[in-house]
């Protein structure tokens, strides 16, 4: 009885401190959607991910990629809110010396569609700038001219499931699809084409394991953990822009009120993305339950 009472308990706090503040972080009806590191979440959100490090599977060449990346989220509105990421990267061809530098700088708006409880569902739409001559152009290969990228983030769990299934009702899938449209098709003789991006991230969350399908009684820290998987594709579509390269990223998330933090293997996805193997880890801020009456606030409310 402790451990059951235990477990709702500690749900019902973070479903609380969440509710408090208009779903910020991806709660959709008793469905809590963790921040995934590989795709965008279906939520607008104050959060932020402080710092985010990867290390990509080396290149068909040799070349060793690796980086630190910082982004935040911020509401203006309880529905729109902006974005920003930057990364500083690490380079490295075999026989040349290191490179570093940062990367392409990328800026976002946001707008949240929709939010289904009943059927744990939530869609929004947004649009993302990367800033042309935001990092070494030169000696990091980042580009010189500004790319806009239109997208649709969705998320749906399966809480709805009828019982006879019921150990399927913690799954939960997130998906993103998005096109980028490079302001400039052609310089230096290179020509840059258009490009469908594509990916999702299938989790099975604990927590909702143990409060909506069956108490198994497990205690801090397991109840927190979310094992995922994400995958994500590009793939160009006209100006002899080149093959489909991505990566499939197995992890897991563990889930606090304040924080989290994931990690994941990086693997990739066909000959063309690479080879050997990756990784990326991520602490993540829920800046709305850190900053309740500050900062995790929509700017719409500071002066309420």
């Amino acid at each position: 009885m402790r451990r059951k009472l235990w477990g709702a308990c500690a749900y019902a706090a973070a479903l609380s401190s969440s509710c408090s503040t208009a779903l910020a972080h991806g709660f959709a009806g008793p469905r809590f959607f963790p921040a995934t590191i590989l795709t965008d979440d279906p939520f607008v959100a104050d959060e932020m991910s402080l710092p985010t490090l990867t290390r990509l599977p080396d290149a068909l060449d040799g070349t060793q990629f690796s980086s630190i990346e910082a982004d935040i989220a911020k509401r203006i509105t309880p529905d729109f809110g902006l974005t920003w990421s930057h990364a500083y990267d690490y380079v490295q061809k075999p026989g040349l010396p290191k490179v570093t530098g940062l990367d392409t700088m990328t800026t976002g708006a946001q707008y949240q569609l929709f939010i289904n409880d009943e059927h744990e569902a939530l869609g929004l739409t947004g649009l993302k700038v990367s800033w042309g001559h935001t990092g070494r152009v030169q000696a990091l290969g980042q580009p010189d001219f500004t790319t806009l990228t239109p997208a649709f983030n969705w998320g749906k769990g399966f809480g709805d499931l009828p019982d006879s299934v019921k150990y399927l009702k913690p799954f939960a899938i997130t998906g993103n699809l998005s096109v980028d449209f490079p302001t400039k098709t052609e310089s230096a003789g290179t020509q840059h084409p258009n490009n469908f991006n594509y990916g999702f991230a299938l989790e099975y969350p604990i927590s909702y394991l143990e409060s909506q399908v069956k108490d198994f009684g497990l205690r801090f820290p397991w109840q927190q953990m979310i094992p995922l998987v994400e995958f994500a594709a590009v793939t160009p579509f006209n100006r002899g822009g080149g093959p489909t390269i991505g990566t499939v990223q197995p992890g897991v998330i563990w889930a606090g009120q304040y924080f989290q933090i994931g990690a994941e293997m990086i693997l990739p996805m066909n000959r063309d993305s690479g080879h050997g193997i990756g990784g990326v880890v991520q602490f993540h801020i829920y800046l709305d339950d850190s900053f309740p009456k500050s900062l995790g606030k929509p700017i719409s409310e500071w002066f309420q």
